[in-house]
């Protein structure tokens, strides 16, 4: 599909923008955590205020302000105070009036200003490890193809013959050609190499090794299937190569972590892209100790623009145990709660794998089908009983923590709910806003329940659209019937649930504004017609506040953030043209030209940095995508899944 052409915007001035802001940082920026009081000056101020403590240090006008809230009419103006805040939001004529000396002031040309996205559910951490590797993009291949492929990235790194690991990732295990064909060992095994080779499924659920790679980790016919994972065996019972979530760690705990100042710099990286993307809240969906003491650098070296809101990883056999999950959170958020920037109380936890044939380790109410429409035998994998995931969540909420589960198929889903509800009627806690994840398939029965427990529903809409993961590598395996509750978003909001969105990325692309578009049109840049449009589509401005507002809400920060409102931290982003009524189909190609959080310039498109960070998320935009996520490093986690 071609990309709609760029409007012609002059640049931005630039004039005092960073002096007049002060000398907050950006991790000073990320610093602010208390909502604004009485003393913000109000947006009707007289005239005369235009002292340098009531002048404003940024003013942005002539913009399309889109507020998040329904009080303000269409304000065409913002003012941000020297304290980080919304100072000001009005029409021109008004909130120029905090204009003094040394403000800037920005002509936004007609483009929208609005709260910076809040991304509910990522894995940008990953996404960090990932870069430094050779990735496959996902593609479909030929079983010579692939090889001729890896055969090049073995050159690109012959200094690492014999015994050195190659590591590729964004392998697409529904992609190698003809249809059918399965991975095996064998197929890697003739590659002119005696190095271990792991290829990371895309979607995060399935690792492919070759048997060098087998004999490091003792995998053989013998070894048992771990708790939460599966090994692959042939027919003979012998190990064909392919490990599928909890599975999978078998084989990458062997693969040697990356230098820390190596991934570090790489980090540093993914959170610029995100930046400038428009990102200014995030929720790392799978957090250990190696990640932490990553945000711990970067955060010490001033390099981390963003909030973070890391969600500590419960394993399942720890979930059985919830006083020991409680005090491994505990232990985590001690050891690092001065870290700036990084703000503790959600845990994550996996309740099954993912729908897609071939790994199907999503736990459905019915059984697969077939490939001719049969019922099979398997329902998928639940690997979190409903009365275990109900007794850990009381015990994490009687202490204030927020639950954030993996859930697509529509028993993980029906199973989160009723751990949620056993919560509620153990500790009658309602605040906390216990989340759901995915939700690729919802039960109709279960919609309601959403709004009655509380429950966020933290969807990835770009995923709801018609291609090879929906259609061909799904459809034929739960039918018709099953297949129209893909993502019901429109069905969850009128029946009264809180909706919130996250990208799972790296398991996509990070393409936010193409996610936004998505969940309107139900399309998005690549679909091949809709998916159930006219059903689960939502309206453009229910698409921006589930990532605004509707993200914020879910992590407990809409105090501070969300909406554009006086005394309300600046997380802004301001965009190249009017996301509320421009072409639908146009919100894919928006750029980001600023990027502010609590006033602070993270992202100016203008400058050489905002220009390169700019410039890898569109060649990142330019390859295809898979449809969920598990990160695997060495032993952390392997079901992160779209997750």
């Amino acid at each position: 599909m071609s990309q709609p052409s760029q409007p012609s915007v002059p640049p931005l001035s630039r004039r005092g923008l960073l002096t007049a802001a002060g000398a907050a940082t950006a991790a000073g920026a990320v610093g602010l955590v208390a909502a604004a009081g009485p003393a913000a000056a109000s947006a009707s101020a007289p005239a005369s205020v235009s002292s340098r403590r009531r002048s404003a240090a940024l003013v942005v006008h002539n913009a399309r302000v889109f507020t998040g809230t329904s009080g303000h009419g269409r304000p065409d103006a913002v003012a941000v105070g020297r304290d980080g805040r919304v100072l000001a939001v009005g029409t021109d004529a008004v909130v120029k009036r905090f204009a003094g000396r040394d403000t800037e002031v920005v002509d936004a040309r007609g483009g929208t200003l609005m709260s910076g996205v809040h991304d509910g559910h990522a894995h940008p951490m990953d996404a960090a490890n990932r870069s430094l590797r050779p990735s496959l993009a996902s593609a479909e291949q030929t079983v010579e193809e692939l090889r001729k492929t890896l055969t090049g990235f073995l050159a690109d790194s012959a200094e690492q013959e014999p015994d050195g690991w190659l590591v590729v990732e964004d392998w697409n295990p529904v992609g190698l050609l003809p249809r059918g064909t399965a991975p095996h060992h064998s197929l890697l095994d003739a590659l002119p190499t005696r190095r271990p080779i792991a290829l990371r499924g895309g979607d995060g659920h399935n690792l492919w090794a070759n048997q060098r790679a087998l004999d490091i980790a003792k995998i053989t016919a013998a070894t048992p299937d771990p708790v939460g994972g599966t090994i692959v065996r042939g027919a003979d019972g012998e190990p064909t190569g392919v490990l599928k979530d909890d599975a999978q760690p078998l084989v990458s705990r062997h693969i040697p972590e990356p230098d820390a100042t190596r991934l570090a710099d790489a980090a540093a990286k993914i959170f610029a892209e995100a930046a400038a993307s428009g990102i200014t809240t995030f929720m790392e969906a799978v957090v250990g100790r190696d990640e932490l003491k990553v945000y711990q650098r970067l955060a010490e070296s001033g390099r981390l623009p963003q909030r973070i809101v890391p969600a500590l990883r419960i394993g399942t056999e720890l979930t059985k145990d919830p006083a020991a999950a409680l005090a491994y959170a505990k232990e985590l958020r001690a050891d690092f709660k001065d870290v700036r920037g990084l703000r503790f109380g959600t845990v994550k936890v996996f309740l099954d794998g993912v729908i897609e044939y071939p790994a199907q380790t999503a736990a459905l109410l019915a059984p697969y089908l077939d490939e001719d429409g049969r019922p099979t035998g398997h329902r998928g994998d639940l690997y979190v009983s409903s009365a275990d995931y109900g007794r850990l969540s009381a015990a994490f909420n009687a202490e204030g923590w927020q639950m954030h589960a993996h859930a697509i198929g529509d028993r993980a889903v029906r199973t989160s709910l009723d751990g949620y509800a056993y919560a509620l009627r153990k500790t009658g806690r309602r605040d906390l806003r216990n989340t759901t994840a995915h939700l690729q398939l919802v039960d109709p029965a279960d919609l309601p329940r959403f709004a009655a427990l509380g429950v966020v529903a933290c969807m990835q809409l770009q995923w709801a659209t018609r291609n090879i993961w929906t259609m061909d590598a799904l459809r034929p395996y739960i039918g018709a019937a099953r297949h129209r509750w893909l993502y019901p978003a429109r069905s969850l909001r009128e029946r009264g649930a809180a909706l919130a969105g996250g990208s799972d990325w790296p398991v996509d692309p990070l393409q936010v504004w193409n996610q936004i578009r998505t969940a309107t049109d139900r399309e998005g840049m690549e679909g091949e017609g809709d998916l159930y449009r006219a059903q689960e589509g939502i309206s453009r401005t229910s698409a921006l506040l589930m990532h605004t507002l509707g993200t914020a809400r879910q992590l407990r920060s809409d105090h501070l953030t969300g909406t554009v409102e006086r005394g309300k931290a600046a997380d802004l982003v301001l965009l190249d043209r009017d996301v509320t009524r421009c072409p639908v189909a146009d919100i894919s190609s928006v750029d980001v030209r600023m990027t502010l959080v609590g006033g602070t310039v993270v992202h100016d498109a203008q400058s050489s940095a905002g220009r390169a960070a700019a410039a890898r998320v569109t060649r990142a935009a330019a390859g295809p995508r898979p449809t969920s996520y598990a990160s695997v490093h060495g032993g952390r986690h392997a079901s992160c899944g779209c997750g």
